[in-house]
């Protein structure tokens, strides 16, 4: 179905399961190096999420993948890194429409003539994974895998045996005047300069991509194979596996390459553009792409380059899949800044993908962490772009139902379009079969399985008293991203709950008291059950946002969790705030869709679960054990930090997009529209309304020099 076709209740449906379909991708492919899905059939999940956002811009999730970059590295023997300057993402393109609208979309917020030209760098865009490398002094001291983008793996060791990696950096004399830049990933970056002629940065990490050649891959498979070891799905399979291997030895027995394309934190930047910095890394000794050029045109020049560089594809002795374009200069760049995973000023425009057939052969149904039933095809093993495909999401009853989807049907799997991994076409629907019967109880529990009124999703209504929920919320309570309670995983909380003594998250800080009974289970050490217990204690005072988080609230993922605390400070006042607004409070639901993110979805999710007498159960009970302190976030040092700033009339000197991100970065708010709560109001020429409201309410008005000189001393100040 298009986004176009979609009610409101379906595109919220649809958003929340593809957020939870590509946070299972994200984590297979990231932090497991098992994906299950092709490159091409996650980007077209990726881009059917992006198309039903911008459709609709109020159910945008807050677990949304658009909001989210690779994924938190799971338990590893490696030491973990936290990134100076974040690792991130970079949009996609699929045609050639969107290519010329993404240089549009750089016009725009730059405020460009539509003669002023705009250089562009392109280079095809290697699949391998992703890693920073930190040099001190021109001395490599550290390498790191993305990760999350926050945190990633400690693979300084294994590095060392990457032959395209220079151990120390040679000075050189460099070219051209002051720079300041960013990395294809960094969300803040260095501060515009030019080290002395010849000089290494005090500190620079180079960014790029570790990968295995094509036909060093297939010599891998055939050694594995002899000695009856692994065999790696596709080369970036093998080069993730081998670079993080906990002994080094093992990496330096496999051909790894590296080779660079940005970077991220750095005292200099050796450059004004993008090509110079490029061209300095290559002097430094890194491998950059041989099909790295500069473009000074338009869309029509990019695409002549990417057709050229899909021609010579099949000939390279390495893996690509699309071509990254990036805005040369980097004054430009910073200027343009990130949204939520990605720079505004890069793109990767995507090679085509392909279709495949294949038979199902049967169909499962799954119960996830809400209740929602979501049937799962079972397919017989079938090759799409490098990965063995063996199952499919078939989404929901009304999907098998399109498809008249039985076991045994002949299917084509579709790897570019609306919803991948997915079955488009059944090729035998008119050939005789039993039917697919979607069961209306719940195969963990046997409650009545129902949807509710506008919905597609079939969810069981047995709630806790379900195992399969019960658990899996649990689960979410201590995971990583919520109260992060280490060692209470999968199989801990299992075997408690089965034991009786977990059912709900305020029991987990009970468990002190069943500390002679845990000691007394087979293979519990007493200081594993000392670490268990220190770290539930750890978590008394829990950070409050995460605490929201791990709640499980339909809807309030970590970022929305963040926004509303930001707002409310206390949990009590989000708790009350938002019963007023389910009681009809029409201020209390205003205050809380006023706040930038928070749409009706949410608001209803927040009423639904606090006017549930069962929920407000576990609330108290779980309150009556933890004390999150007070929520505060830090702010930069700008006049205008904490405060509420609306952008009225036409702005001359940048975009609205940019002003807004200017606030953001000077701890404001910025508002869409004037109230009570507006602390300044930054009007251009034409301002109307919004100008003589703030005139009513007393508001302080300044025009867009006066902002200026508000940015420019938040800056000077150095915050």
């Amino acid at each position: 179905m298009s986004s176009e076709a979609m009610t409101e209740a379906e595109a919220a449906n649809t958003l929340m399961r593809l957020a939870r379909e590509i946070a299972r991708h994200d984590r297979l492919y990231h932090a497991e190096d098992s994906p299950e899905i092709s490159d091409a059939e996650y980007d077209a999940l990726v881009r059917r999420n992006a198309a039903i956002e911008a459709a609709f811009p109020h159910l945008v999730r807050p677990d949304s993948p658009s909001r989210k970059v690779g994924h938190q590295v799971a338990a590893s023997p490696l030491g973990k890194v936290r990134h100076e300057v974040r690792m991130m993402s970079l949009d996609n393109a699929f045609s050639p429409e969107e290519v010329a609208e993404w240089l549009a979309r750089m016009r725009r917020f730059l405020n460009l003539p539509e003669g002023e030209p705009l250089a562009i760098t392109a280079e095809d865009k290697i699949d391998g994974l992703s890693c920073s490398l930190r040099y001190e002094n021109g001395v490599l001291v550290r390498a790191a895998t993305r990760g999350d983008g926050q945190v990633g793996e400690d693979v300084t060791a294994n590095v060392q045996f990457i032959d395209d990696i220079p151990k120390v950096l040679t000075p050189l004399p460099l070219a051209g005047g002051a720079g300041g830049g960013a990395d294809n990933g960094s969300s803040h970056p260095p501060t515009p300069s030019r080290e002395r002629e010849g000089e290494i940065p005090a500190i620079f990490e180079v960014r790029g991509e570790v990968y295995m050649e094509k036909q060093a891959f297939t010599a891998l498979n055939a050694a594995q194979h002899e000695a009856g070891g692994k065999i790696f799905a596709n080369p970036r399979n093998a080069a993730a596996g081998s670079l993080r291997q906990k002994d080094a030895n093992v990496t330096a027995k496999r051909p790894l390459r590296f080779w660079a394309h940005g970077w991220g934190a750095a005292s200099e930047v050796p450059g004004a553009t993008q090509t110079e910095v490029v061209e300095a890394l290559r002097a430094w000794g890194f491998p950059v792409s041989p099909l790295f050029t500069r473009i000074e045109g338009g869309a029509d020049d990019l695409i002549a380059h990417f057709d050229a560089i899909g021609a010579a594809r099949p000939a390279l002795p390495y893996d690509i899949d699309g071509v990254v374009y990036k805005l040369d200069r980097l004054d430009w760049q910073e200027r343009l800044g990130f949204v939520a995973k990605a720079p505004r000023w890069a793109l990767a425009h995507k090679f085509p993908a392909e279709r495949a057939e294949t038979v199902v052969q049967g169909i499962d149904i799954q119960v996830g962490r809400t209740g929602k039933l979501t049937p799962v095809g079972r397919l017989a093993p079938v090759l799409v772009g490098g990965v063995t495909v063996t199952n499919v999401t078939l989404h929901n009853r009304d999907e098998i139902a399109r498809l008249g989807l039985r076991v045994g049907d002949r299917v084509v799997i579709q790897r570019a379009g609306d919803v991948i991994p997915q079955v488009v076409e059944n090729l035998t629907r008119d050939e005789p079969r039993v039917p697919f019967v979607f069961p209306d109880h719940c195969p963990e529990c046997q409650s009545e399985a129902v949807a509710e009124e506008g919905e597609v999703d079939v969810r069981c209504t047995g709630g806790l008293i379900c195992p399969a929920q019960r658990t899996q919320r649990l689960e979410h309570f201590v995971s990583r991203r919520a109260l992060d309670i280490e060692g209470l995983g999968e199989k801990t909380i299992a075997q408690f709950f089965a034991l009786g003594w977990l059912e709900s998250p305020a029991d987990i800080y009970r468990l002190r008291k069943r500390r002679a009974e845990i000691l007394a289970l087979e293979g519990w050490q007493e200081k594993s059950v000392d670490n268990l217990l220190a770290a539930i204690e750890a978590k008394r005072t829990p950070d409050a946002a995460r605490l929201l988080f791990a709640l499980g609230i339909r809807h309030v993922g970590e970022v929305t969790a963040r926004d509303l605390m930001k707002h409310f400070h206390e949990l009590p006042v989000l708790r009350a705030t938002a019963h007023r607004a389910r009681a009809g409070d029409l201020e209390a639901a205003g205050e809380l869709t006023a706040i930038d993110g928070i749409g009706p979805s949410v608001v209803e999710a927040l009423g639904d679960f606090f006017h549930e007498p069962h929920n407000v159960a576990v609330w108290e009970d779980l309150l009556s054990e933890v004390s999150p302190p007070r929520y505060e976030v830090r702010t930069l040092a700008s006049r205008v930090a904490g405060k509420t700033v609306v952008f009225t009339g036409k702005l001359e000197t940048m975009s609205r997009d940019e002003a807004k991100a200017q606030a953001e970065r000077l701890g404001a708010k910025a508002a869409g529209s004037v109230s009570a709560k507006t602390d300044l109001l930054v009007a251009g020429p034409g301002a109307g309304s919004k100008l003589k409201k703030a005139a009513e309410l007393g508001i302080e008005v300044t025009d867009e020099a006066g902002w200026a000189a508000i940015v420019a001393e938040a800056l000077g100040g150095g915050a």
